[in-house]
């Protein structure tokens, strides 16, 4: 995260969780907040650009999906300030705190978008997992149950995409972006 201590600021709250465990949950969460922002971005970014013979299905589905990231940026940001924390929120602070990586500009075809989407959101997935884990050690089940909510259905979204790349060939995937040069291991 930033290193100018915007990630873990506090705020006087009357909450009952110690200021050193709500330091450590804001932070995760803010950067919880700047990669679904990211995420949000890059999937309506393949929303905009997809191309092909699956144009429309693509298109509607990865709207679907930057609406529902959306709805988890509005309840990552509330909680962060809930626990006396400041959400950091903008674009460009989403943008140097992401652990994701940038999007291929050089694709179009659905496939590629799909690929592309699902490498992404499989190392959302592993992080907001991680969080549901680190929150609950910290001791603040209703973080953890904010993080279990949105890990489902990530998890769903994963297999929609998912599903678009499986083959009929012995059950081989199609996995591979331009060159795989831009593929998160998982």
């Amino acid at each position: 995260m930033s290193s100018n201590n915007l990630a873990s600021r506090l705020y006087p709250t009357r909450i009952d969780i110690p200021a050193v465990q709500r330091s450590e949950i804001v932070t995760l969460l803010n950067q919880t907040l700047a990669a679904t922002s990211d995420l949000q971005s890059q999937t309506k970014q393949a929303h905009w650009n997809v191309k092909g013979s699956d144009f429309f299905q693509l298109h509607e589905l990865f709207d679907e999906l930057a609406g529902e990231l959306e709805e988890f940026i509005d309840m990552l940001a509330e909680r962060i300030t809930a626990l006396g924390g400041y959400a950091m929120g903008t674009v460009r602070m989403a943008a140097a705190n992401s652990i994701l990586p940038e999007y291929p500009t050089d694709i179009l075809v659905g496939m590629e978008h799909v690929t592309a989407l699902a490498d992404r959101f499989a190392a959302y997935g592993r992080h907001v997992r991680d969080a549901i884990a680190q929150t609950d050690d910290l001791g603040d089940a209703d973080t953890s149950d904010l993080y279990t909510e949105v890990s489902r259905t990530i998890d769903k979204r994963l297999w929609f995409l998912e599903a678009h790349l499986q083959t009929s060939n012995n059950g081989n995937n199609v996995t591979s972006t331009a060159n795989n040069r831009d593929k998160v291991t998982v």
